[in-house]
């Protein structure tokens, strides 16, 4: 018998195809301290339209996350806070969060992913550690 009669269900593509539908049909918001609700779920940021970068917000809150990001833009040279907007994802399930973010990564790869602009690094700033590629880019002001 051939592997054509075998059904596999692909978990993470059907995932995947929901989570990122249902985020494209939410509405943009410009980005701001108070923008999303104060739960737990995934997030993209845009800069003039373009994802530029996808997170989550676990252990915290989207409010907080997008406030944090918000005001760290808002203190950077090259960047303007009224160039950016947001989508945001309520998710109540920890383990979908977590999916949900590794889906919209996955499904935009966005620049600023991977360039140090949302983490928290400890030792930020001490001799020996490296500027990230965000903070060149922009700089504080």
């Amino acid at each position: 018998m051939c592997d054509k009669h075998r059904f596999f269900f692909e978990f993470d593509k059907a995932f995947t195809h929901q989570l990122i539908e249902k985020f494209e049909a939410s509405p943009p918001h410009p980005l701001a301290e108070d923008v999303a609700p104060p739960e737990k779920g995934v997030y993209a940021l845009y800069r003039h339209k373009k994802i530029v970068y996808a997170g989550k917000a676990l252990d915290t809150t989207l409010r907080r996350r997008l406030a944090e990001h918000a005001r760290k833009i808002a203190g950077r040279q090259n960047v303007e806070l009224r160039e950016m907007t947001c989508r945001f994802l309520i998710i109540d399930s920890d383990w979908f969060v977590r999916a949900g973010e590794h889906a919209l990564i996955e499904s935009y790869e966005p620049e600023w992913n991977l360039s140090g602009f949302g983490s928290h690094v400890p030792g930020r700033g001490r001799p020996g550690i490296k500027v990230s590629r965000w903070d060149t880019e922009f700089p504080p002001k």
